[in-house]
């Protein structure tokens, strides 16, 4: 059986190990991944460390064994309709436990668990994307980056 766990700055009362989910995502996310720094700078966001405007995680876990199957980071943007309030950083299963619900699980938690609009970015052949599009998600701009 798998539990589902919520954290957000709000309601920070239960601790979070913050290098066993970065450890995760940069494992379960392979090439669609960003550096572990990176990953670890989206969770902090996420639990207002450092007053950062704060988010959601949503965790998966075997009930049994404890073992992470899922995690989940969203950050608020701070702003509103001309860009969501929010965006989903990063969605992972282990890869072990890819099929078995998980994922759409985890997205149902966010999406019951935030206020307003989500944004998220997926790569055309992401295999994600579908589970995305059933649970509601559209496709309505090409994102462009100029990297400095």
């Amino acid at each position: 059986m798998i539990i589902f766990n919520i954290y957000q700055p709000k309601n920070s009362t239960e601790t979070i190990e913050i290098s066993s989910l970065t450890a995760f995502l940069f494992e379960h996310l392979g090439q669609y991944g960003d550096p572990e720094t990176d990953i670890r700078k989206a969770i902090e966001y996420a639990l207002g460390i450092e007053n950062k405007p704060g988010g959601l995680i949503v965790t998966a876990a075997d009930q049994q064994t404890g073992k992470l199957k899922g995690v989940c980071v969203v950050n608020k943007t701070g702003m509103s309709g001309y860009i969501p309030e929010n965006i989903l950083v990063y969605i992972a299963t282990d890869k072990e436990s890819r099929g078995l619900g998980i994922g759409k699980n985890i997205m149902q938690k966010v999406i019951e668990n935030t206020e307003g609009d989500i944004a998220l970015h997926c790569e055309s052949e992401n295999p994600a994307r579908h589970l995305y599009e059933k649970l509601g998600f559209k496709s309505k701009y090409l994102e462009m980056r100029l990297k400095k």
